[in-house]
């Protein structure tokens, strides 16, 4: 594995990558048992989001079933977290989950990438951090691509997909989502 910057970059073919493949076995053996709990269940989908991710989760964390991951390892998560069903985060590189953070249902987190180049779309699998503000709502069905950050306080909308950072205290909107106004003081 190298970094070019904030890129994670796993070459096919590498201890790198076999240990990216044990860590997807990891998680799809973890996933479905996480996945049979239901909404009451809160201490035991909090201990089992935590082996997941290999690290503790904030105060009052909240996670709805069902959630979806290819590797748990690089998911971090702040207090007083919010994270609704049916959500997907393809965590290769960082997801990082501040403070107060709410995500809606369907939301998909994708750090993961391929080449463009037709030539070199096998030979790697490229990684992105995603960061998501304190006090940021990701709202239902976002798309979020790695690369982003979501600045404090902001809003995405339903339904949008975000390619490029959110400023703080911003409702963004979209595809692709882009600053509708300022949310700052309301």
């Amino acid at each position: 594995m190298s970094r070019e910057g904030s890129v994670r970059i796993i070459p096919r073919r590498t201890p790198e990558s076999k240990q990216f493949a044990a860590d997807v076995e990891r998680a799809m053996a973890i996933t479905p048992l996480l996945n049979r709990l239901g909404y009451a269940d809160t201490e035991e989908i909090q201990a089992l989001f935590e082996t997941l991710c290999s690290t503790k989760v904030g105060e009052n964390f909240r996670l709805v079933p069902p959630f979806y991951t290819d590797c748990g390892n690089n998911i971090r998560v702040g207090d007083r977290v919010f994270i609704n069903q049916n959500c997907t985060f393809y965590a290769l590189a960082d997801i990082t989950l501040g403070d107060d953070v709410m995500i809606g249902p369907n939301v998909s987190l994708i750090t993961s990438e391929h080449p463009v180049a037709p030539s070199q779309r096998h030979a790697c699998l490229l990684g992105r951090p995603i960061v998501i503000g304190k006090g940021a709502w990701i709202a239902a069905g976002v798309t979020i691509i790695g690369g982003v950050t979501v600045g404090e306080n902001s809003v995405v909308a339903a339904g949008s997909v975000v390619t490029r950072d959110v400023r703080a205290n911003t409702l963004a909107a979209g595809n692709p989502a882009k600053a509708i106004r300022s949310i700052e003081g309301e």
